[in-house]
């Protein structure tokens, strides 16, 4: 590949544009290709962060770039940090195998300079965890709510609570949950108002949904 032709063309003035800076997407990518555009990304703002690493990856490219860090469930990779904001985003997730899921969205949330308050396992299979912890995300600026099989935590979580709520579906579930899609439909059928619902398994995609809710006060 000549240089006038690069693999990739990493953009750095997006913060700026969108308040959400660019983050590397690891999936499908070599090693090399993610440490190259995270070293342009953190040479030139000081803060990379990349998704969906595998383990291996993660762990070899922490050693290679200096105060690098790698979360293993999360399969994120930090490297730099972002001003501290102030504020206060909720994630919850119904049970501990919507965990990888849950941590994608509260470390980028953390690593965007957020303060992160967790609420894990409390699903509404034991409606009472659930109602035990409702001033704890109430006092949140907004709240991301993951869950698999039937979803319906998010409708719950969104008619106990003031702070919208940015719903996660995931693929876990045994076979009539279709990988996700089940919880998927019940998110989008919703019938608490104050729901947003974001693709399966994306947490990532509910921290920047969130981030940009409190970052500009809307």
């Amino acid at each position: 590949m000549s240089a006038s032709n690069p693999e990739s063309r990493p953009d750095l003035h997006r913060a700026a544009r969108t308040s959400v800076p660019e983050v590397i997407y690891g999936a499908n990518k070599t090693r090399e290709q993610i440490e190259e555009i995270a070293r342009a990304l953190h040479g030139a703002t000081g803060f990379a962060l990349a998704t969906r690493v595998a383990g291996a990856d993660g762990a070899a490219l922490a050693a290679r770039l200096p105060g690098a860090r790698y979360f293993e469930r999360a399969r994120l990779l930090q490297w730099g940090e972002l001003p501290r904001s102030g504020k206060r985003i909720g994630v919850a997730c119904a049970g501990t195998s919507d965990l990888p899921v849950a941590e994608e969205a509260a470390f980028t949330l953390g690593a965007f300079g957020h303060d992160v308050h967790t609420c894990y396992d409390i699903g509404v299979a034991g409606v009472h965890r659930t109602l035990a912890v409702r001033d704890e995300l109430d006092a949140c600026g907004v709240v991301i709510v993951v869950a698999g099989m039937e979803g319906a935590l998010p409708s719950v979580i969104a008619g106990l609570i003031r702070p919208p709520v940015v719903a996660v579906p995931t693929s876990v579930g045994y076979g009539a949950s279709f990988e996700g899609i089940a919880a998927l439909l019940a998110m989008l059928n919703s019938c608490a108002p104050g729901v947003s619902v974001v693709n399966i398994d994306n947490g990532f995609g509910a921290a920047c949904v969130a981030h940009k809710i409190v970052a500009l006060g809307l």
